[in-house]
């Protein structure tokens, strides 16, 4: 006695999805599911493991930045004034307003000199 298959292309009874379909179906979502599971696995693994070593160094530590003594003196002109600063890394940008003219200073913080003068002029 022969067993008689349905073709694989009829939809299942109450469906329009054929078997084909449902078992691509469910090992497309198996696999989706392995991929979240794996995932949350992972971001948890990496949130342990930098936790773990916030009190490590890595590698060199830098230079501290601030190695100037509270003693350093810095030459501006006479009767300027200063208007703003910004710190950029081991730089520091100092605007000068002085009777000449607006200036940036710029100077490096590790030996304490005056790396660059630029002088701002009108147009």
């Amino acid at each position: 006695m022969a067993v008689t298959r349905e073709p694989d292309n009829t939809p299942l009874p109450g469906t329009v999805f054929t078997p084909r379909q449902v078992r691509v179906l469910k090992i497309a979502v198996i696999v989706m599911g392995v991929l979240l599971v794996g995932g949350f696995a992972f971001v948890l693994a990496t949130i342990v493991y930098q936790a773990s070593r916030v009190g490590q160094n890595e590698g060199a530590a830098p230079a501290p930045a601030a190695q100037i003594t509270s003693e350093t003196e810095l030459a501006i002109p006479q009767g300027a004034t200063v208007t703003a600063l910004d710190l950029d890394g081991d730089r520091l940008a100092l605007h000068l307003t002085t009777s000449a003219g607006p200036e940036i200073a710029v100077i490096d913080l590790k030996t304490g000199k005056i790396v660059s003068r630029i002088k701002l002029k009108p147009n």
